[in-house]
């Protein structure tokens, strides 16, 4: 089973985190410290959300937007 998770992500930042959460609608803001270019803040972020939730991700919308749309796979 898939769930859908909608990001706002937040590149260049201090470090890794997530600074907002809404389960109701199931969306999330998150910080990343790596840069946009060359799709490092996109990599870094499947990264990051999939230790912290323990659950494998992939982006299926908005690669080069600030807004994404997550899968995320049990």
């Amino acid at each position: 089973m898939t769930k859908k998770l909608t990001v706002v992500a937040k590149p260049n930042k201090k470090e890794n985190r997530i600074i907002y959460h809404n389960t109701a609608t199931n969306t999330m803001t998150v910080e990343i410290a790596a840069p946009p270019d060359k799709n490092k803040a996109n990599k870094e972020l499947i990264k990051f959300l999939s230790k912290e939730l323990k659950k494998k991700i992939r982006i299926i919308n908005g690669l080069r937007s600030k807004e994404k749309i997550l899968e995320i796979i049990d």
